[in-house]
Formats: structure tokens, sequence, C-alpha cells
């Protein structure tokens, strides 16, 4: 039985998928010791046929694909958790290349630290159009999941994570926690998110830190799709409705400690573009707040 899992959650991203499955052909770590799991989430596109294509020109490697009907990345992941036989479960997005030393790395953090079940890596874009001039630091972290916390291992401080495209973890943390809340994810066309925080902060209430593996490095490929005005808007409006639908789930204070922790984002917001103001890029400033009001209306509105 292989000891680890790669589940790749998919929908209708076949070339995209092909270039996530050639990463992972070329992985360091022995092929006896990974399976890929890929989860159609009702493509529409040759995603079968791009699969079954992979898999037959590698056989050197496990490759399967199961079909999640239930529309949404969390349904998907969660389908990939159930499916998967490892006791290590990675998962890695459609739209990313995993460095070689991606699995290696994920392996031994788990092998060498028995105690520690959860982990991410670095995630370094990769643009297919250039950028518009709005684009600041701050949106870039917000689209892509941009980080990099150097060549150390060393927990996640705060209430920061990865995102669950680049993250590890122990079987057993679902078996205790549960899986991903199917109210949040992408679903289709929408961009609204909040399943990997909603996890975060579940298993973060009862003492669970995760740790940054180094040498577990994605590159994710941003189109010029998601750099245009009307992507921004649509991201950042349902950032708001699913931050509403986490803390609105979790009861009793989290959903009035929300809206205040919005205010002093608010706060921030304003210093930040205030600050690009003074170097003479208005736009990104604008932009910057832009990104707050969209939020605070999803946060307030539900929609």
């Amino acid at each position: 039985m292989k000891k680890l899992s790669i589940v790749v959650a998919t929908y209708n991203r076949a070339p995209y998928l092909l270039r996530t499955l050639e990463s992972l052909a070329r992985q360091t770590l022995s092929p006896g010791l990974f399976e890929i799991l890929v989860v159609n989430n009702n493509s529409s596109d040759n995603t079968p046929e791009v699969v079954a294509g992979f898999a037959g020109s590698h056989p050197q490697l496990q490759v399967r694909m199961v079909t999640e009907t239930s529309q949404g990345i969390s349904y998907a992941r969660n389908c990939g958790i159930a499916s998967s036989v490892g006791q290590y479960i990675v998962f890695i997005d459609d739209d990313e290349e995993a460095n070689p030393e991606f699995a290696k790395s994920y392996f031994c953090f788990f092998e060498n630290n028995p105690g520690l079940d959860a982990a991410g890596g670095a995630v370094v874009p990769v643009y297919e159009a250039p950028l518009p001039a709005w684009y600041s630091y701050y949106i870039e972290k917000m689209i892509t999941g941009a980080f990099d916390l150097g060549d150390r291992m060393v927990p996640f401080r705060g209430k920061r994570y990865p995102g669950v495209g680049n993250s590890g973890f122990r079987r057993r943390l679902f078996d205790r926690f549960g899986n991903f809340n199917t109210a949040l994810g992408r679903s289709g066309a929408n961009p609204m998110g909040g399943e990997e925080k909603d996890f975060f902060m579940r298993v973060r209430a009862q003492g669970i830190r995760y740790y940054y593996v180094p040498g577990a490095e994605i590159y994710h490929i941003t189109p010029a799709s998601k750099l245009t005005r009307a992507y921004f808007e649509r991201l950042t409006r349902m950032i708001g409705v699913s931050e509403r639908v986490r803390t609105r789930s979790e009861g009793g204070v989290s959903f009035p400690k929300r809206l205040l922790a919005e205010a002093v984002k608010w706060g921030g917001a304003c210093v930040f573009a205030f600050g690009y103001l003074c170097r003479l890029q208005p736009l990104k400033g604008w932009y910057l707040l832009r990104m707050r009001w969209n939020i605070t209306c999803g946060l307030l509105t539900g929609k």
C-alpha cells in the first residue's frame, strides 16, 4: 500500500491538469511510495482522456481517477480523502506545478515528525499575462496565495495558514476533526473560498499547529482571466460571503467578532492605501480600498 497520496481535484482544466500531472511524474520520491489520485468534479472537457493518456505513458506511477458528482472543491477534496489509500494526504490544485522535491519533502516531514499532522509549502505565482497597474503585493497574495517562509521548517504563526492547494495532512487529522466544509469553497465558476480557513480554525482550536515545509514548493499558474477587474470584483465579494458563512456557522460571538475585525482591517487598508498614494501609485491604493469594500459588502449582505 502506498504511504502517501497526492490528491488533485479538477474541474474543466484539462490543459493545466496535464502540466500538474507531468510535474508529479518528475518527483524524486520513489514511485513505490506514493499514488496520484485525480478527482474529476463533473468536468465536461477531455479530463478523462488526459488522465488516461498520462497514466498510460507513465506505467511506473500509480495513477487513478475517481468522479465526484456533487459540485464544489470541498466535495472533491473530501472525495479524495475517502478514496485515497495513503496515511499522508497531500493536496495540489489543477493549475499548479510541483517542484521535483515536492512529494519527498512532505513524505520526509511526516516520517521524521510523528507528532505533527499538518503542513504546507511555498507558493510561487507564474503569470501568463502582464500584471495590471493596480496589482499590488496584497492583491497578489489574495489571488495567487503567494508566500515563502524560507529554507527552514518553522510553524505557521498566529492565524497564518497555507492554502490547501499546497498542503499535507495525516489521515488521522480528518478522522478526528472531520473533512472540509461543503458549504464553503469554489464551485464551478464561483470563486468563493473559506473552506481552508474553516478547517484551519477548527484544528487550531484544538492545539494543532501547521508547519512550513521547505522544498514542498509549487508554481501557481495564473492566467490572464485572473488579472482582470471582473475577476477581482467577483473574488473579493465572495471572500466576504465566505467569511459570513463560516463565522455564522460557528455560532456564538464569531460573527460579531469578525465584524469588529473587519473594522480594524479598514484601518490597515487606509494606511497602506495612503502609503501607495505617497509613492505615486494611487491606483494600487484605490484597489486596496476597493478590495476591502467588496469584502465588507459580502460579509454584511451574504451576496
